[in-house]
């Protein structure tokens, strides 16, 4: 097995672990079970779970984000575009095995006591906020309106992880839709679209 083969059988294997379980309930050994990588070829790859924690997160991040970019990118009206970012969450949550957002998890676990887990956090919500912000510039909103979308979003992301429900993307995205009317923005998806539904859109391929 050459050493970019265990690397990514490892990280699917630690991912996979990781997000199910928690980070802490997790031993390395059983990283090496799941994976097939020799726990001596772990260490040489990872020398500490942390490595290991921080490297799942960065790839989730970069499969996240574009997947979330891919999704929005089929719209063309601004509007639309700001709205499906809602229906694309909803799609996530109702994903098999959904467990919340795995940064929000992975900094309740670790962030307070781990300062890289901590930076990988906050730069994947920056380049989140980043992106709502990109978004919103296109609407003409004002940019404080980022900000709004962007706690809704979150909120609807935590809240979903604890209920298992799909219900808070479509309260996010109808509250989302109001902050666009409000400011006279319209959208090709219609008022009676919710999580998931946008212009017949259909769904990306799995999140997690």
């Amino acid at each position: 097995m050459d050493t970019e083969t265990a690397r990514e059988r490892a990280l699917d294997a630690a991912e996979r672990l990781f997000y199910a379980r928690g980070v802490r309930a997790v031993g390395m050994d059983e990283v090496r079970g799941a994976s097939g990588v020799s726990l001596k070829r772990l260490y040489q790859l990872f020398p500490a779970k942390e490595q290991l924690v921080v490297a799942c997160l960065d790839r989730r991040d970069v499969r996240w984000r574009g997947r979330l970019a891919e999704h929005v990118g089929r719209f063309e009206e601004p509007g639309a575009r700001v709205l499906a970012v809602f229906d694309w969450l909803g799609q996530w949550f109702a994903e098999p095995g959904f467990r919340g957002c795995a940064w929000i998890n992975a900094y309740g676990e670790l962030g307070p006591a781990s300062p890289p887990v901590a930076e990988r956090v906050r730069a994947h919500k920056a380049a989140f906020r980043a992106f709502l912000d990109a978004l919103v510039a296109d609407t003409g909103l004002p940019a404080a309106t980022g900000g709004q979308l962007f706690l809704l979003a979150e909120g609807a992301m935590v809240t979903a992880g604890v209920t298992g429900g799909t219900e808070p993307a479509g309260q996010a995205r109808a509250a989302a839709r109001v902050l666009l009317g409000a400011a006279g923005v319209g959208s090709s998806a219609g008022a009676g679209a919710g999580a998931g539904t946008s212009a017949g859109v259909s769904p990306p391929a799995p999140t997690r």
